[in-house]
């Protein structure tokens, strides 16, 4: 969050943290504006300025006379922001979690050579993991990193930040790409990802690069719709 940003800005981050820390499910109350108003020691008009934007961002709901309750418990990500998924939960503070399903070398399918831009030859590790948080399942990650990039990629790697790891190996990451749709679960992801009856996972097909454009992963993720939802900021030119 920018040091620089209206203090309404700042209280709402706060607020939205502690839902997720206090684990609040739809429809629960949150706390009054006076007691909101003497645990950020800010003014009643700068509660209500962030109430107003958390109801604008569809996180929160007012009812009047009655009170302010949770809309959504939803991890929001917001799509143009190059976050790691044990960072996003350190800043919710939830404990992240990485339980490893598969991890192997292989010759990687024609997909994903071509994404990667693997020469004939070139192997991939393979990881598949899944993400949780308070030991909760979020994500099942597929991931294909090649190994003349990472030949000392491992399973204890791979239980924490896979980007800390990146980056202390001396590279820069710039970017990230890639698209997300909604997917119909089959049974063995509905029992990895705990799904309940009906829910949807939401899928992302991404491939991220370093500063000099070289693509070091290709990664395919399968969120649980009931728990995320996606942002962005539109501009009109």
């Amino acid at each position: 969050m920018a040091i620089h940003s209206p203090l309404y800005k700042q209280v709402a981050e706060k607020i939205k943290k502690d839902i997720f820390a206090l684990k609040l499910k739809k429809d629960e109350a949150i706390p009054s504006e006076n007691k909101l108003v003497e645990k950020y020691q800010v003014s009643r008009v700068t509660i209500r300025q962030a109430i107003k934007l958390l109801v604008e961002e569809g996180i929160l709901y007012s009812i009047r006379g009655s009170g302010t309750y949770v809309k959504t418990g939803k991890i929001e990500q917001d799509i143009y922001r190059l976050q790691g998924f044990t960072e996003e939960m350190i800043y919710l503070n939830k404990q992240p979690a990485n339980e490893i399903l598969d991890f192997s070398m292989q010759e990687p399918t024609g997909k994903v050579r071509e994404t990667l831009q693997l020469e004939d030859g070139e192997k991939v590790f393979f990881i598949r993991r899944l993400r949780l948080a308070d030991g909760e399942p979020l994500i099942l990650e597929e991931t294909y990193m090649p190994v003349s990039l990472f030949p000392d990629l491992s399973v204890e790697v791979m239980t924490r930040s896979k980007y800390a790891y990146v980056e202390k190996k001396g590279y820069r990451i710039k970017e990230r790409q890639g698209e997300i749709f909604p997917l119909l679960p089959d049974e063995q992801l509905k029992q990895t990802l705990k799904l309940e009856e009906g829910e949807l996972v939401l899928f992302m097909d991404l491939w991220a690069y370093f500063e000099n454009d070289t693509i070091f992963e290709y990664t395919k993720l399968y969120f649980r719709s009931e728990k995320y939802t996606f942002k962005f900021t539109s501009k009109r030119i």
